[in-house]
C-alpha cells in the first residue's frame, strides 16, 4: 500500500494544479494564475501540450471553463507539439496516452504488414520528448476502424493495464452504421470466436474458441441502415465485424464479413467512441468521448 501511495503522490507532484472558481476562458485564467507571464509563454504552454482540463490536454485558448473544473500544468521542461493528420493525441501524462486513430491507419506492424503505425508514430513523439525511448501496446484497433485507444509509456504500467483490463476498463462503446434496418432495440450477441488467419469464424455453441459478447443499441433507421451503438464485454479480433454479420446487420463498408459493394463513405463505418478507465496508477476516474463521426450522420440526413 506504501509503495502504491508513493507511486500516486509522485504521479500527481509532476504537475501544478489549480481550482477554477469562477467562469471564465482558458487563457484569461492562466494570466490570473500566473500574473507574471506573457501572453506569448502562455500560449507556449497550450502547443506544448503541457496545460490539462479535468485531465484532458487542451490547447484551445478560449475553453470555457466552469466551477470546479482542474486545471494542471505540467511541470515537464521537454513538452514538444504533435501534429498528424491521422493520429491525435487526447490525453497525455507520465505513465499513458490516450489518442484518437483515424481509419487506414494500423495500430502497430504485424508481421506482414511493416509501414508507419499509430506505434511508430508515438515513438517518434516519445523520442522527440527526451525522457522515455518507447511506448508500450495496450490494445488494438482495426486498421479501418477510427477512434480511441491507450499506449503505456512504460512496461509496468503496459503490464497492469494488460493484466487487470477488465477491472480497469469499465467502460467501452462504438458507434457503428450496419445495413439494414435493426428488428431489436437492444440485445445481446454471445457467440465464440476462432480466428483462422484470413477471417474470423462465429460458432453459436463452445467449439473451443474464445467467449465473445457483444451488447447493442440501435439509435436510428432510415435509408436502409441503422446507427447502432456497441459496448463490448470481451475484447476479440474482429468482435464486433462479425457480430454484426451474425446478426443479419454487417457493416457498412465491410468487405470481409459484408458487402463489398455497399460502401457510401468509402470507409469502414466503425468507430471507437467511448474509453472510461481507472488511472492504473493514480486510481483517478479517466472519461474520453468523441463525437459520432459526421459522415455517419449524413448517410441518415443526406
Amino acid at each position: 500500500m506504501m509503495k502504491k501511495n508513493n507511486t500516486t503522490a509522485r504521479a500527481r507532484a509532476q504537475y501544478t494544479t489549480y481550482q477554477v472558481k469562477q467562469p471564465m476562458e482558458l487563457m484569461e485564467f492562466l494570466a490570473a494564475m500566473m500574473p507574471q507571464a506573457s501572453r506569448t509563454k502562455l500560449k507556449s504552454l497550450l502547443s506544448k501540450r503541457i496545460v490539462l482540463v479535468d485531465n484532458r490536454i487542451t490547447t484551445q485558448y478560449n475553453f470555457p471553463l466552469k466551477p470546479g473544473m482542474k486545471v494542471q500544468i505540467s511541470r515537464a521542461k521537454n513538452g514538444k507539439e504533435f501534429n498528424h493528420r491521422l493520429l491525435k493525441i487526447v490525453y497525455e501524462d507520465a505513465y499513458l496516452i490516450v489518442v484518437e486513430k483515424s481509419e487506414g491507419l494500423l495500430s502497430v506492424n504485424t508481421e506482414r504488414q511493416k509501414e508507419r503505425t499509430a506505434y511508430t508514430i508515438l515513438n517518434e513523439y516519445v523520442k522527440r520528448s527526451g525522457n522515455r525511448r518507447q511506448v508500450y501496446i495496450v490494445h488494438r484497433l482495426d486498421r479501418d476502424t477510427s477512434g480511441l485507444m491507450m499506449f503505456a509509456k512504460d512496461e509496468q504500467t503496459q503490464h497492469t493495464l494488460r493484466d487487470h483490463w477488465h477491472e480497469i476498463v469499465f467502460d467501452r462503446r462504438y458507434v457503428a452504421v450496419v445495413s439494414g434496418e435493426m428488428e431489436k432495440n437492444e440485445g445481446t450477441v454471445h457467440s465464440w470466436l476462432t480466428d483462422k488467419k484470413l477471417y474470423v469464424a462465429s460458432s453459436p455453441v463452445d467449439d473451443g474458441g474464445k467467449e465473445a459478447i457483444t451488447h447493442y443499441r440501435t439509435i436510428k433507421r432510415g435509408n436502409g441502415m441503422s446507427l447502432v451503438e456497441l459496448m463490448l464485454e470481451t475484447g476479440r479480433k474482429n468482435q464486433i465485424r462479425v457480430h454484426m454479420q451474425d446478426l443479419g446487420h454487417p457493416v457498412v463498408g465491410d468487405g470481409r464479413y459484408g458487402l463489398e459493394d455497399v460502401n457510401p463513405i468509402n470507409r469502414l463505418a466503425l468507430h471507437a467512441f467511448k474509453l472510461c478507465f481507472d488511472h492504473p496508477v493514480t486510481g483517478e476516474e479517466m472519461r474520453f468521448e468523441t463525437p459520432y463521426p459526421a459522415e455517419f450522420k449524413r448517410l441518415f440526413n443526406p
